[in-house]
């Protein structure tokens, strides 16, 4: 473990001194190394202690940087969605929300491909309004997984904000959702012994990073700046979509098979207890196939089913849903190791 720990302040100051030169998502990357140390409902207990301390050390260092218009209309609107996110921990798994924040992460791949005089001319300031919405949803992503991070970073760099200024508004703007998300999550008891003493390692290693970044700042370009910062989104979107996509299929074992059959190629999903069968034939109809219970059938089938039950040893059903057309039902019937297959509509 003490490897572990020491390995965790070395990617962190790392991870924080990208952080502070692209404008944020220090978080997002060691999410896929916390996730391996701790379950991930109090991931986002450590990930917060670390990221409330990196915020108030680079507020120490760059106060006269902020910009006080977005932080008024920023942080009102953030406080109650903080709360929402964080109670809905007890009822999510937030591994889908990170699938989804690594998805929006690397689509702005093609932000990396514009040019300089494009880049500029794309900067400009938002209406209050959409820093309300903006600060809103920052709040209830961080609720859920600890970090705003990189996903609101290109808000900050559309914005036209220098470099220096989008370090010291964030870490404004995120000093109050890390210390309310402090509370929440210790009331709602989603921490743990190991998760406060990696979130201090990280609150550490934050501090070194954000007292040394101070040198490093004046050497990069602005354009330059917000370069690192839609490649650092991308390549931490890769990283958390690999990483989330892997916990996903291990916890609630997802699995993708495929066949032939005939004209007819099957693919089944299956998703914890769930199963789908998706069904593409080479005269371009597509059907998904859903298995149901018995108490899912309309009554004239559970009456034809009550009929045929006793003449086969079960019967396995299913339900199919064709692109334009009513839905229908398939009974695969077996007796003595044959089957007999039986398609009903609908009505």
């Amino acid at each position: 473990m003490i490897l572990k720990i020491s390995l965790l302040f070395v990617a962190t100051i790392i991870a924080f001194w990208l952080s502070a030169i692209c404008g944020g998502g220090a978080s997002l990357v060691l999410i896929p190394i916390l996730n391996l140390l701790l379950p991930t409902s109090v991931v986002p207990f450590s990930l917060t202690i670390g990221t409330f301390t990196s915020s108030a050390s680079r507020l120490a260092v760059f106060w006269k940087k902020i910009n006080w218009k977005i932080f008024i209309w920023f942080v009102p609107f953030s406080i109650p969605s903080v709360w929402l996110g964080a109670y809905l921990i007890k009822f999510a798994n937030p591994l889908y929300l990170q699938l989804i924040v690594a998805v929006l992460l690397v689509a702005n791949l093609p932000q990396l491909f514009v040019s300089k005089g494009k880049m500029k001319e794309e900067q400009k300031p938002y209406p209050p309004y959409v820093l309300a919405i903006v600060g809103f949803l920052a709040g209830f992503v961080s609720g859920i997984t600890g970090s705003i991070g990189l996903l609101f970073n290109r808000f900050y760099l559309k914005y036209g904000l220098t470099k220096e200024e989008i370090v010291a508004t964030r870490a404004a703007n995120e000093i109050f959702l890390h210390m309310m998300k402090l509370v929440i999550y210790i009331l709602l008891g989603l921490y743990s012994e190991l998760a406060l003493y990696l979130g201090l390692t990280i609150a550490a290693a934050s501090i070194v990073s954000s007292v040394s970044v101070k040198y490093i700042l004046p050497f990069i370009s602005e354009f330059l700046f917000r370069k690192i910062g839609y490649g650092v989104m991308v390549l931490s979107g890769v990283i958390l979509l690999i990483g989330t996509s892997t916990d996903i299929i291990q916890t609630d074992k997802l699995n993708l098979t495929s066949n032939k059959k005939g004209r007819k190629y099957e693919t089944e999903v299956s998703w914890r207890d769930t199963q789908f069968v998706l069904e593409y034939s080479f005269n371009g109809s597509f059907e998904v196939e859903r298995p149901i219970k018995y108490e899912e059938l309309p009554i004239h089938l559970k009456r034809e089913y009550d009929l045929l039950i006793e003449k086969y040893d079960y019967i396995k059903l299913e339900k199919v849903f064709k692109f334009r057309e009513a839905a229908s039902y398939e009974f695969y019937a077996f007796k003595d190791g044959e089957l007999t297959k039986m398609e009903f509509d609908e009505i």
